[in-house]
């Protein structure tokens, strides 16, 4: 997506859906359907291939044609590796609702290939079942398919295997070895789409080169070989387009103008669109440049520490207008954000000590919230101008899916983090003379644990790492000492602020263990830094003396689309578990070493098992699971999200267990509660995350 916003809010609206009534949710649906895209109200001279009846999508005249007849894109960005199967047909028919008639979604390389030559097509990476779906309900799709996407998602959707690669790739470059990937890449991706062009029947009619390579690259030669190599597997007839911020610079940078290649353009929502529109043309043949705002931002995404994005509703609705009336085409990002479930949030970057993390919601303040309610000020407001332009009557908008609050959740702590690092096989195991970055030792999402040893000094000693990505808690432990050698947490290391530490004096006979449990909080997916690789980076150093001797321990957990052979997710949700009681007595003693924490509820069978959010006021920060599926990260400490997402398709009747690694300071109640709302309001007051300044993170 694009780098830049302006300033909106939001309201309400209900009724039914074409014949169908829409309830809590609906079940995919993965035939492949025969029903026509939407046309569009359009004004436009009708001159153009006025016998055409042939089934083709094109550009002519400084506008698309479908069939012959003028058409005018009203879409929205919809992600269907941000919502679950389950809820894709119910969010597409919000979507149609409100009046679109194209669906625009990006492919992550990342989560269809988490590891080289493993490929996932299933559950939620299902794409051709998505866009089925999408044909089937009537969307045409505009189809994004990289290699890079940013998109807010973990690496710009690179996979992060890629990192490990020696010598180092240069990425969106014409690095022979990383075009080669990307061709293999492409050589599964693209003919699976073949069958769903619109020439072939299906409902895609454009597909992206890239994503806005204008803001960042700076190598012509990589994007014509994407559009030869795109070209050799889908075609003549596919439209391809690129997407570039509005200004002459990423226009000249970003656009393929020897290939045939139709350039679109992004901009702020506070600019006039149309002098935007008056330079794309610059960019395009005579003729091939009908006015496309390919992202029409409705929102904005918000980093932890900041405060949750919002912009005004009847402001972005007044600048829709200003394009839609003068047939101009609009791509809504977002019509839906949805969720960034498991590892794969993204972060921003934009110098050596301004890093920033994307929370764990992806609701972007758009018209279709995280958990699908359309009954808001800004879905309003877009319908009421959609409508206008719409040549056939909007369907019935549905209500708010239903949600539950169930309830307080009483937890229990099973196991320290830490103990579980005799159970990891000694084949996962990595010794090195030096620290190894996650990539290079397979541990591509999560944590990984380093640990090493040294001999005490009189006076304690000091600890310095150069470069952690993102963030290392720090412990000592002395296996002579009473407690057994627990591990003492000693202190935090921030990439943000990367201090030097000093470990306390321990009276030890033998050597003292350190253990830096280091987590990755999000590869940066925009910008110059991307080439973002995760642990530690270089020598760890005691006393300004390079520590050696390292064991590096991968902590496998469940992400989106993997979960780990040897699992403590798991056989920590199913140990044997005390009944807690309603009104514990005792409070937890509060301990800075991370720990797993399970709770149990219950859904009666007389009730609809519902949606739900889950609080976490008064822990720390940490990962949850409901029923072994990821719900994402958690930080009420920093904010602003305060409760998790937890779709109904995670649930179940009867018996229901979350689990959560902790990682810092646990709810002395060792309570959570499941409630009926989101809530944005946690806020930290000494902030070590950055505001990304908007008029920095520009397109």
């Amino acid at each position: 997506m694009a780098r830049n916003r302006n300033t909106r809010t939001k309201t309400t609206f209900f009724f039914t859906l074409f014949t169908i009534t829409v309830f809590c949710y609906f079940t995919p649906v993965f035939g492949f359907g025969s029903s026509p895209p939407l046309p569009s109200h359009s004004h436009h001279d009708h001159s153009h291939h006025n016998q055409v009846t042939a089934r083709k999508f094109e550009i002519a005249n400084d506008m698309f044609w479908k069939d012959g007849q003028p058409f005018q894109i009203i879409g929205g960005d919809l992600h269907y590796f941000r919502v679950l199967p389950e809820y894709w047909e119910d969010r597409l028919l919000r979507a149609k609702a409100l009046g679109l008639n194209t669906i625009q979604t990006y492919v992550p390389w990342n989560l269809h290939e988490p590891e080289p030559g493993k490929l996932v097509f299933e559950g939620i990476a299902d794409i051709v079942s998505f866009l089925k779906l999408c044909h089937k309900l009537g969307f045409l799709v505009m189809l994004r398919a990289g290699p890079y996407i940013c998109a807010e998602w973990d690496l710009g959707g690179f996979p992060a295997w890629l990192l490990a690669i020696e010598p180092a790739l240069r990425l969106r470059t014409s690095d022979p070895a990383f075009l080669h990937l990307v061709e293999r890449w492409w050589e599964i991706l693209l003919p699976k789409v073949v069958p769903l062009l619109y020439e072939n029947g299906g409902p895609i009619i454009m597909v992206q080169i890239e994503n806005e390579f204008g803001s960042n690259g700076n190598d012509k030669a990589y994007l014509h070989h994407l559009a030869t190599l795109a070209r050799g597997h889908l075609g003549d007839d596919t439209i391809l387009y690129t997407i570039n911020g509005g200004t002459r610079e990423k226009l000249d940078r970003g656009t393929i103008r020897e290939d045939n290649v139709f350039s679109a353009v992004d901009f702020p929502t506070a600019s006039d669109p149309w002098p935007r529109f008056e330079l794309q043309k610059e960019f395009n043949a005579p003729g091939k440049s009908p006015p496309l705002s390919a992202e029409f931002y409705t929102g904005w995404l918000t980093h932890w520490g900041e405060k949750i994005a919002e912009t005004d509703a009847d402001f972005t609705a007044s600048v829709l207008e200003k394009i839609l009336a003068r047939n101009g085409s609009a791509v809504l990002y977002m019509v839906h954000g949805g969720t960034n479930f498991g590892f794969y949030n993204g972060a921003n970057r934009e110098d050596e000590s301004v890093y920033m993390a994307d929370i764990t919601s992806y609701d972007y303040d758009a018209p279709i919230r995280e958990s699908g309610d359309v009954d808001n000020a800004k879905f309003k407001a877009l319908r009421r101008v959609i409508e206008a332009y719409s040549a056939v009557p909007l369907p019935s908008v549905p209500f708010n899916n239903e949600k539950t609050g169930y309830g307080r959740i009483h937890l229990q702590k099973k196991e320290f983090l830490l103990d579980i690092v005799d159970r990891i096989s000694s084949t996962d195991v990595v010794e090195s003379e030096n620290p190894m970055s996650m990539e290079s030792v397979g541990q591509m999402f999560g944590f990984l644990l380093y640990v090493s040893e040294y001999a005490a000094k009189d006076d304690g000693n000091i600890l310095y790492i150069p470069e952690v990505h993102d963030r290392a808690q720090v412990f000592i432990s002395c296996s002579s000492e009473d407690n057994g050698g627990r591990p003492i947490y000693v202190g935090t290391i921030e990439r943000w602020s990367n201090l030097t530490l000093g470990l306390p004096k321990t009276e030890c006979v033998s050597n003292i263990s350190l253990y830096l449990l280091v987590e990755n909080m999000g590869r940066i997916n925009h910008g110059n830094y991307i080439f973002d690789r995760k642990g530690i980076l270089y020598s760890v150093y005691l006393d300004e003396r390079i520590l050696n001797q390292w064991k590096m321990i991968p902590i496998p957990l469940n992400n989106l689309n993997e979960v780990p052979k040897t699992n403590p997710v798991i056989q920590v949700a199913y140990s044997e578990f005390t009944d807690v009681p309603a009104h514990r007595g005792a409070k937890e003693n509060v301990t800075k070493e991370p720990a797993f924490y399970v709770g149990r509820f219950s859904i009666d069978k007389v009730n609809l098992v519902n949606d739900t959010f889950i609080s976490f006021r008064g822990w720390g920060r940490g990962i949850a699971f409901v029923n072994g599926f990821n719900i994402g990260r958690y930080w009420p400490l920093k904010g602003p999200q305060c409760n998790l997402y937890v779709p109904a398709p995670v649930l179940r009747h009867g018996e229901n267990v979350v689990v959560l690694l902790e990682l810092e300071s646990p709810n002395a109640e060792l309570v959570i509660d499941s409630v009926d709302q989101p809530d944005f309001t946690c806020t930290s007051s000494t902030s070590n995350l950055h505001r990304l300044e908007q008029t920095k993170y520009t397109m």
